[in-house]
């Protein structure tokens, strides 16, 4: 059987699966560039992308414009065939600024989630780019589309559901962590499915619903296809890829993992995260206080005079491999990563084990 394309309003990727945007500086240009030449939706973080740059200390939000606009340069220049997009955290600082300029280098798709992207038709008007919204439930989507609706004349172009078992910050609280049964992604996925129908027959058009967060195999792509979404997103399994823009400490943190080392943790951002156990974390939840001093004004939301270590801080250590400074986000499944591989084999890979489960369904539905 043919595998379903992938389609964004003008926008055809060959296979139905996008990589998850990672930061700090886990997905950039090289990843990126990558999951779209090999047929999927290659995405760049942009949360602090600008870290490398001599002048990110002194001027923060010109040297994470100027690396944003670099990265999707670079990305276009190795991949000018494929779909490219950005992840820009709704709860940065720098939120609008990054977005305007990723409109100005015409990146094919922004991702906002971390919060309500409600201006985001705004910061896009006249342009080619697509917008689609991360979400954690059905009633963040319905305020958006509702919103959209309301002041931009516009719904979103797709919408990602992300459920509890993904890495990075959650949109849950420690509760509802901790009862997966009423916040399975299926269940989200066909509330979210339900919610935007009035708005798909408004506009006359399909929102794709991509699904998110423990995505692993073929089998699983296959799965969530089956319930009627159009895509999913993965980000655990692209760390294990050799393309992977984070540094080859980095990527031993998801080979050396075992299960019981994928943990909660508490962020300064007031958010909870799923990260891999280390001794850095470990000083943290026994109350060391690792930073006070806040140097980088990342998140609209942190408290840095209340916070035990800067995350954004932490994140650039992990990037670097300077693992006694930080920690590796990572998703319910990284301990299932064991070997590095090319994105071009991991799709491949995908692919055949998406085609023997969607052979599977029919040989079944036909017997």
């Amino acid at each position: 059987m043919q595998i379903p394309k992938l389609k964004i309003g003008d926008l055809v990727a060959k296979l139905p699966i996008i990589q998850g945007g990672m930061g700090v500086g886990i997905s950039l240009s090289g990843l990126a560039a990558a999951v779209g030449n090999a047929g999927g939706v290659g995405v760049i973080s942009g949360v602090e992308i600008g870290f490398d740059l001599p002048s990110y200390l002194t001027d923060k939000v010109t040297a994470n414009r100027q690396a944003l606009a670099d990265h999707i340069q670079r990305a276009r220049e190795l991949c000018p065939k494929g779909i490219l997009g950005v992840n820009i955290m709704t709860a940065l600082s720098d939120f609008a600024e990054m977005v305007k300029e990723a409109v100005k280098e015409k990146i094919d798709i922004i991702f906002a989630g971390a919060g309500l992207p409600l201006d985001l038709p705004e910061l896009v008007k006249d342009s080619e780019t697509k917008i689609v919204p991360i979400v954690s439930s059905a009633k963040a989507a319905n305020v958006i589309c509702k919103y959209w609706d309301r002041k931009s004349d516009y719904c979103p172009d797709a919408i990602v559901v992300e459920g509890p078992k993904a890495g990075g910050h959650l949109g849950f609280s420690e509760q509802e962590l901790q009862n997966d049964a009423t916040q399975s992604l299926p269940k989200l996925v066909q509330d979210v499915l339900e919610i935007i129908k009035p708005f798909e027959q408004k506009y006359g058009r399909e929102i794709p619903v991509i699904a998110a967060g423990g995505i692993f195999t073929g089998g699983d792509i296959g799965n969530y296809l089956s319930m009627g979404v159009s895509g999913v997103q993965m980000g655990t399994r692209f760390v294990g890829t050799h393309e992977c823009d984070a540094s080859p400490g980095f990527k031993q943190q998801y080979l050396n993992a075992k299960k019981e080392d994928i943990v909660l943790i508490k962020s300064p951002v007031g958010m909870p995260g799923r990260a891999i156990n280390n001794d850095f974390l470990e000083k943290v939840s026994h109350g060391t206080q690792i930073r006070t001093r806040c140097q980088y004004h990342c998140l609209k939301h942190c408290r840095p005079q209340t916070a035990r270590y800067c995350i954004a801080e932490a994140l650039i250590h992990a990037q670097r491999g300077e693992m006694d400074g930080g920690f590796a986000f990572a998703g319910t499944n990284a301990y299932r990563v064991d070997k590095l591989v090319s994105v071009q084999d991991l799709m491949d890979e995908l692919t055949d084990e998406l085609t023997a489960h969607q052979g599977k369904i029919h040989q079944d539905s036909a017997s």
